[in-house]
């Protein structure tokens, strides 16, 4: 099977159903390279190169670049999504949701089409692209949302988000689009609301969301050759949320860490916590531990964003507390 990133399964994904479905179009800020000059237009492809090539073989009609207006590219989406077609939206980076969220709550929760987005820190980018606010999406009724860590997942949930009739915001990593893993050329879907066990383990249950999926198998190849073995959980998608297989695992181990890159108040983190505290807490041998960025913006300096992301280490040191946790 061959080895694809990130940024190549999302663009595999987004040709297969253009091709599939004559009703998908693209529409964002700079996806045909509106930017660059005429002759090198489609070769940009989008400010990360997710949508290279498609303007080429789809042409201007079905591949909309728009000025830099996110609520008229997400106002326009709504509208087309209710003549028929199926939009994917971008929504270039997250962050500026909230230029655009009467649009997405009001009026995408009760239609349907996809909003590609990205989140996270790590490019010193400061606070206004760098944030990871798929909690806010997560609690609007009638959206769906989609968190991927892996090329594989990343094509298939993509496919999976334009094919289904309810609307999906799907957000990618800004800083794992090289990351490469083994993804089929043919298209496939993945379901919502599975998550993937990432490694199995028995004493302590960790719940970890895009990037910090990463960091967490990291932090438990160390905590492996203590002896401590982690059951790592990757929800995939936010909304619906598989909690059965959360609170199956919760059930077995006794011990819950939940790690996410977002802000701790109201955030996916909580939520966890809150879900296993109201339907397993009989289970419980410790107290549910969240690693989370602190509850402040995105630093801008290198050195600070470093610390405000949660590192390997303090997911490891935080994994060994509640393993070691004595009530």
């Amino acid at each position: 099977m061959p080895q694809k990133s990130i940024r190549q399964a999302l663009n595999e994904a987004l040709a297969q159903e253009m091709r599939r479905d004559p009703t998908v179009v693209v529409i964002g800020e700079d996806v045909a390279g509106g930017a660059a000059t005429e002759g090198q237009r489609d070769a940009y492809g989008g400010v990360l190169g997710v949508t290279k090539g498609l303007f080429a073989e789809f042409g201007e009609a079905r591949v909309i670049d728009t000025p830099i207006t996110e609520s008229a590219i997400m106002g326009a989406a709504a509208g087309a999504a209710v003549t028929g077609l199926r939009p994917v939206a971008e929504l270039m980076f997250s962050d500026f949701f909230g230029v655009c969220f009467d649009q997405i709550f009001n009026q995408a929760a009760k239609f349907r089409y996809v909003i590609r987005t990205m989140i996270g820190a790590g490019r010193s980018a400061a606070a206004q692209h760098s944030q990871s606010p798929y909690h806010i999406f997560t609690s609007v009724p009638g959206l769906k949302c989609v968190v991927p860590s892996n090329a594989y997942d990343a094509k298939g949930l993509l496919i999976q988000a334009i094919r289904d009739d309810d609307p999906v915001v799907f957000c990618e990593h800004k800083l794992m689009y090289d990351l490469r893993a083994e993804v089929p050329d043919e298209p496939y879907t993945i379901p919502f609301g599975e998550a993937n066990i990432v490694r199995d383990g028995d004493d302590v249950t960790v719940v970890a969301l895009s990037r910090m999926v990463h960091y967490t198998n990291e932090a438990a190849d160390t905590l492996a050759k203590e002896g401590i073995e982690c059951e790592l959980i990757d929800p995939r998608t936010t909304s619906p949320l598989d909690e059965d297989t959360i609170l199956e695992s919760v059930e077995r181990t006794g011990r819950l860490v939940i790690v996410d890159e977002a802000t701790p108040r109201c955030s996916i983190a909580t939520d966890i916590a809150a879900l296993v505290a109201d339907k397993a807490f009989a289970a419980l041998k410790a107290p549910v531990r969240r690693v989370t960025a602190p509850h402040t913006p995105v630093p801008f300096a290198p050195v600070l964003e470093k610390l405000y992301i949660p590192s390997p280490e303090r997911i490891a040191a935080v994994i060994r507390e509640v393993h070691g946790y004595v009530g």
